[in-house]
C-alpha cells in the first residue's frame, strides 16, 4: 500500500463546520485520532505482511503463489474503491468506512487461520475489499468533517502514520513470526480495530449530522460493473499466468476481454497510449506504483532465500524506503519546486530504477547484504518525488467538476499497476522455477537467482519507461 498524500484524491465540496481550533482541538481531536489510528493499523499491516509473507508461503507450501498474495489484495481493492466512491456519494462515508474496517479484519482472520495457500490468498483478497472501502471513505470523511484550512494537516498526519510502522513494523512482525508464528501477525490486528472505532464513532456521527444530506438515489451500477469486470479480468490473467500451459490461453483471453474494455471506460481517454497531459499522469501513477511494489514484494523473499536472513532482518531491508519516501514528499513540497514538476517526476522514476537495479546486486555473492537497504532508500526518495508530483499536477490540470473522477482514475491506475506488474513478477518467478527452488529452503535458494534477476530487470525497465514518458505530462499547446 502506497503512502497517502493530500492530493491523492479529490475532496468533496460540501461545506465543513466552522473553524474551531486545530486538528487536535476539542472539536476535532477524537475524529483526528480515530482516523489516523485506522491509517496506522493499515500501514502496520502492510509493512508486517512483507516480513511475514516468505515464512507463510513456505509453511503453506505455496511459494509458487507468492505474488498472488499481493496481487489478490490489489485486485479486490480495485473493485472496492469504485464501490466505496459510489456508496459515499449516495449514502455518506460512515457505513462504507465501518463496513470496510470489519471486512478488513475478517480477511486478516481468514489469512491467519488458512490451512493452505489458496485460502491465504482468499484472505488477502478479502482484506483488499475492506482496504479499498476504507481508503476512499477516509478521504470523504476528511472532506466533509474538516474545514479546508485543516485538511492539509490531516493528510500530513496520514503520511506521518506510515513512518512509525516502517520503522517498527518489520521488527515487531519479525519477532512475532520467529517466536509466536506468522499467523499472529494477521490475527493480532483485528483485536486492535476496536479502539479507533470507539474513539471516532461518536465524533463521526456528529460530524455527519452537521453536514448537508447526501444526494441519495441509486448507485451507478454501470460503473461498479465495469470495476467488477476489471477485477475479474485481472484475476483471470493472473490465473492463466500461474497455469503456464495451452489451456491457460482460455482464461488469458477471457481476462483480457474483460479487463481491457473496462479499463478503457474507467480511465480517461488516451491513458493507455500516454496522450499528453492528464492521461499520461494517470498512466504514470500506475507505472510508478507497479514497478516499485512488484520489486518490493520479492525483496524479503530474496533476502531470506539468497542471503538466509531472518524474517526480521529481511523485513528491515524495506524500512529505509518508508522513511525516505516521506523525505521525497517533503522535498517536492518545498518553495520553488512547482516550476520543476516535470523534472521531479523524471528524477523520481530514475531514482526508482536505480533502486530496483541496486537491490538486485544482492544476488551477486560478493555484494554486502545491506546493499538492498541502501538502494531502497533511494527508491523511497524517488517514489516520494514522483507520486506526490503526479498528484499535484493532476489536481492542477483538473477542472473542479472533474476533480473527483480524475482522482478516482488516479487511484484505479495505482491499483491496476500493482495488479498487473505484481502478477507479471509472479509469472516470471514461477515460470523460471523460482517457486519450487525457493520453497526447498536454504541451500537450494541459489537456483532461484535467475528468477529474482528477471523480476528486477523487468521492473527496472518499467521504471525507465516511466522516466521516458515524464516529458508528456505537459499538456499539448492549443
Amino acid at each position: 500500500m502506497a503512502v497517502m498524500t493530500a492530493s491523492d484524491t479529490a475532496l468533496p465540496t460540501a461545506l465543513a463546520p466552522p473553524d474551531q481550533g486545530g486538528v487536535l482541538g476539542a472539536r476535532y481531536r477524537a475524529l483526528t485520532l480515530g482516523i489516523v489510528s485506522v491509517v496506522l493499523l493499515l500501514a502496520f499491516e502492510a509493512t508486517a505482511v512483507n516480513t511475514a509473507m516468505p515464512v507463510a508461503a513456505r509453511q503453506l507450501h505455496g511459494v509458487g503463489l507468492y505474488a498472488f498474495a499481493f496481487s489478490g489484495y490489489f485486485t479486490s481493492t480495485l473493485f472496492a474503491m469504485v464501490l466505496s466512491g459510489e456508496w459515499c456519494d449516495r449514502r455518506g462515508p460512515v457505513l462504507p468506512l465501518f463496513a470496510g474496517i470489519g471486512i478488513f479484519a475478517g480477511g486478516l482472520v481468514v489469512a491467519g487461520t488458512a490451512a493452505n495457500m489458496w485460502l491465504f490468498v482468499s484472505g488477502r483478497a478479502i482484506q483488499g475489499l475492506g482496504g479499498g472501502l476504507v481508503i476512499v471513505a477516509l478521504y470523504v470523511v476528511v472532506g466533509r468533517a474538516f474545514p479546508e484550512r485543516l485538511r492539509p494537516a490531516v493528510f500530513a498526519a496520514f503520511s506521518a502514520a506510515w513512518v512509525l510502522p516502517s520503522i517498527v513494523g518489520p521488527v515487531v512482525s519479525g519477532a512475532v513470526t520467529q517466536h509466536l508464528g506468522w499467523r499472529w501477525v494477521f490475527l493480532a490486528v483485528p483485536m486492535l480495530v476496536v479502539l479507533p472505532l470507539a474513539v471516532m464513532g461518536p465524533a463521526l456521527r456528529r460530524a455527519e449530522r452537521e453536514q448537508p444530506a447526501m444526494v441519495g438515489g441509486a448507485l451507478n451500477w454501470q460503473r461498479i460493473g465495469l470495476a467488477a469486470m476489471a477485477a475479474l479480468g485481472a484475476g483471470l490473467l493472473q490465473y492463466a499466468g500461474e497455469r503456464r500451459d495451452l489451456l491457460a490461453l482460455l482464461p488469458a483471453a477471457a481476462g483480457a476481454g474483460l479487463l481491457v474494455p473496462a479499463v478503457l471506460r474507467l480511465l480517461p481517454g488516451g491513458t493507455l497510449r500516454a496522450a499528453r497531459g492528464l492521461p499520461t499522469l494517470i498512466l504514470l501513477r500506475g507505472v510508478a506504483a507497479g514497478a516499485f511494489f512488484a520489486a518490493e514484494a520479492f525483496i524479503p523473499l530474496m533476502m531470506v532465500t539468497q542471503r538466509h536472513l531472518s524474517p526480521t532482518l529481511a523485513g528491515l531491508t524495506l524500512t529505509s524506503g518508508g522513511l525516505s519516501w516521506a523525505l521525497g514528499s517533503w522535498l517536492q513540497g518545498r518553495p520553488g519546486a512547482e516550476r520543476y514538476r516535470e523534472q521531479l517526476i523524471r528524477a523520481g522514476f530514475l531514482l526508482t530504477a536505480l533502486a530496483i537495479g541496486g537491490a538486485a546486486l544482492v544476488l551477486l555473492p560478493g555484494a554486502p547484504t545491506w546493499t538492498a537497504a541502501v538502494a531502497w532508500a533511494f527508491g523511497g526518495i524517488g517514489m516520494g518525488l514522483s507520486i506526490a508530483s503526479i498528484s499535484v499536477l493532476m489536481m492542477k490540470l483538473s477542472p473542479p467538476e472533474a476533480a473527483g473522477a480524475n482522482s478516482a482514475s488516479l487511484q484505479m491506475s495505482d491499483a491496476l499497476g500493482n495488479v498487473l506488474l505484481v502478477g507479471l513478477a509472479g509469472v516470471l518467478f514461477a515460470g523460471l522455477g523460482g517457486g519450487a527452488v525457493a520453497a526447498a529452503g536454504a541451500g537450494a535458494g541459489g537456483g532461484a537467482r535467475g528468477a529474482f534477476a528477471a523480476i528486477f530487470l523487468v521492473m527496472t525497465a518499467v521504471a525507465l519507461l516511466g522516466a521516458a514518458l515524464a516529458g508528456r505530462v505537459r499538456p499539448a499547446r492549443a
